[in-house]
């Protein structure tokens, strides 16, 4: 049994698991609304997030230099390890994100990948094959306009980083999603009465923050992450989940770091120098690819609007909710 033909083509061929705790027929970012708006609670997961996020970043990073000094003894923010240990810091946000929303909202763990109740591989896998060369090809683009690097890297640091990049950086965009695009925009979009406006509050303000988190206001560099990060949100709004916004963030990330190593370009130390770093027109084609796939995927759900969850065993696009709060959860 699959998801009936009208759904939109990247969404179809995945079942939904239906749970009595989550609210049917609202939309991805609506899941944490009620009929009071738990601001108090928002803010508790909003500050625990972000705790979360800076506390694992510090303890790996310690982890990574304890080990690198007593074991190779090397120092400095571009070791293979101290890479590692920076993915594996935002991969742990994923089930980090999911027991917060479980205590504090008493929603089952895998609402947060979808409507669907569950991480939909078939979603994943069309964004991929159909998204994901484009992005790769874009950012290898403007990788043109550096003027590459002069780290000595080894042979070995260089495997390293190979298999760190397609291991474990996807894991760490993942981490992220889940973490903005996932816990912290339904906590903003339960804000509101309207489903729409939750939407945009959600999307504004996961966007700016997420963006000045990365510690740069330079106007090109700044502006990049602007587009990228509201394009992720947008596409976890329509789609209804967190799936494209991984693939999307996660094939951005590693082609990065691949080929940053590749051209031999000290990454550690640009990551750690953001503040000072000075971008260009070329950090700004991926953007225009971003928009365009955002675009894409906007005009494929504009029939049947953002995928909500589950009613009568499927997900409805674009149908109000039917629950005892259906007047608070949908939109006006």
């Amino acid at each position: 049994m699959t998801v009936p033909d009208h759904q939109p083509w990247i969404l179809r061929g995945d079942r939904p698991e239906q749970s009595p705790a989550v609210p049917a027929g609202v939309e991805y970012h609506r899941v944490y609304a009620g009929q009071s708006r738990r601001i108090l609670r928002g803010v508790l997961a909003i500050v625990l997030l972000v705790a979360g996020f800076v506390g694992f970043a510090v303890l790996f990073q310690h982890l990574s230099e304890v080990v690198d000094a007593a074991l190779f003894g090397r120092s400095g923010p571009s070791t293979p390890l101290r890479q590692a240990a920076g993915a594996l810091a935002l991969a742990a946000l994923i089930p980090y994100c999911m027991l917060l929303q479980r205590v504090l909202y008493g929603v089952p763990a895998g609402s947060l990948h979808s409507v669907a109740g569950r991480f939909r591989f078939g979603v994943l896998g069309r964004t991929l094959l159909v998204f994901g060369p484009p992005v790769l090809v874009v950012v290898a683009v403007g990788a043109l306009g550096g003027d590459g690097g002069s780290a000595p890297w080894t042979t070995a640091d260089l495997v390293w980083f190979f298999v760190i990049g397609m291991v474990l950086t996807p894991l760490g965009a993942a981490g992220e999603e889940y973490g903005f695009r996932g816990l912290m925009f339904r906590v903003l979009g339960g804000w509101t009465r309207g489903a729409r406006s939750g939407a945009i509050l959600g999307i504004v303000v996961t966007t700016v923050l997420f963006s000045l988190i990365h510690g740069t206001l330079d106007p090109f560099l700044f502006t990049s992450y602007l587009v990228l990060f509201s394009s992720m949100a947008i596409v976890t709004w329509r789609t209804g989940g967190l799936e494209v916004a991984v693939v999307l963030h996660g094939v951005y990330n590693v082609s990065a770091l691949v080929l940053g190593t590749t051209l031999h370009v000290d990454v550690g130390a640009e990551l750690a120098n953001r503040s000072a770093a000075v971008g260009s027109w070329a950090n700004l084609v991926p953007s225009a690819v971003l928009v365009v796939i955002t675009a894409i995927i906007w005009w494929a759900t504009r029939s049947h609007g953002p995928t909500r969850t589950p009613e009568n065993g499927w997900p409805t696009s674009g149908a109000r909710g039917t629950g005892p709060h259906a007047k608070t959860l949908a939109g006006r």
